[in-house]
């Protein structure tokens, strides 16, 4: 650690600035903190006195609990203090600064506070959001809709794909966001889908991988490989018996009172489809068939 601390009294009442004196050989906390105290506490009795504080660098003497003089500063010069001849002086108007400053881009702070105000996010996900430009531009993209408008109700979901499996995939590629083949427009057009009961969360996980791996819209996997979503029941009856019939088990650990085993059917009939089925409609259907 390295700490050099400049210690300067002024009386109450004097206008003058106080002697300057730095303090080194300060190799902990504690001995910044002893040191500092010791120095006002030598200060204070010397101006009390009328004697003057004479501008120097003292050491801390961490075994007697005292500072000593190692060498004296009186002019700036001595602080290596130099006009830079080559450097003359600037004077810039306050117009000049004030087009500076519209022309620097949202910072972090302030990105991050109007993340949580208008898209409802916590300070945990907008912090990791604002991690970097190139993933808050990314989320703002995605939560855009046709014509600039603003989707608070999509942005959340956004929000927990980037920060779920599209950073488990970005990690373990080994790429930034930017570099990978997964865009705005692709990630809104899956929450969407998502949204419109197209497919379920359970596939929706296996095309956001097939988008990232080949780049391809997540509409065109879901239409090439059949994975809309099933939400009549009686596309679904077929596929509850089979798994009623072949998992006597838990269909009797479930009628036996415990409840907790129709997880383990939905899990069943959700692998059967490729998580094409309505998990909701699934539950139900299920209790609907073990009740009778």
């Amino acid at each position: 650690m390295r700490c050099e601390p400049n210690i300067s009294l002024r009386p109450f009442g004097q206008k003058e600035f106080g002697a300057k004196v730095e303090l080194k050989n300060l190799a902990s906390f504690r001995a910044v903190e002893l040191g500092v105290n010791y120095e006002v506490e030598r200060q204070t009795e010397l101006l009390e006195a009328g004697k003057p504080v004479e501008q120097e660098t003292r050491g801390w003497r961490d075994d007697k609990g005292i500072t000593v003089s190692q060498r004296g500063k009186e002019l700036a010069e001595d602080y290596r203090y130099f006009p830079e001849p080559d450097l003359p002086p600037l004077i810039i108007s306050s117009a000049y600064v004030a087009e500076l400053r519209s022309k620097l881009p949202e910072l972090p702070d302030a990105k991050r506070e109007r993340f949580m105000n208008d898209y409802g996010l916590t300070s945990y996900e907008a912090n990791l959001l604002t991690a970097s430009r190139a993933r808050g531009d990314f989320f703002e993209e995605a939560v855009a809709a046709d014509g600039g408008g603003k989707q608070p109700e999509s942005a959340k979901a956004a929000a927990n794909w980037m920060l779920g499996d599209f950073a488990r995939l970005l990690n373990a590629s080994g790429i930034e966001i930017e570099e990978s083949k997964v865009t705005p427009a692709g990630l809104r057009a899956l929450v969407a889908l998502i949204e419109a009961g197209t497919i379920s969360t359970t596939g929706a996980k296996g095309v956001f991988e097939q988008m990232f791996e080949t780049g391809k819209a997540p509409g065109d996997i879901v239409s090439e490989q059949g994975l809309t979503q099933i939400s009549a029941a009686d596309e679904l009856t077929e596929v509850i018996e089979k798994v009623i019939a072949n998992n006597e088990k838990p269909v009797a650990d479930y009628k036996g009172g415990k409840e907790e085993a129709i997880k383990f059917l939905v899990g069943q009939v959700m692998r059967e489809t490729r998580g094409r089925a309505k998990p909701e409609l699934v539950h139900d259907l299920l209790k609907e068939h073990l009740s009778g």
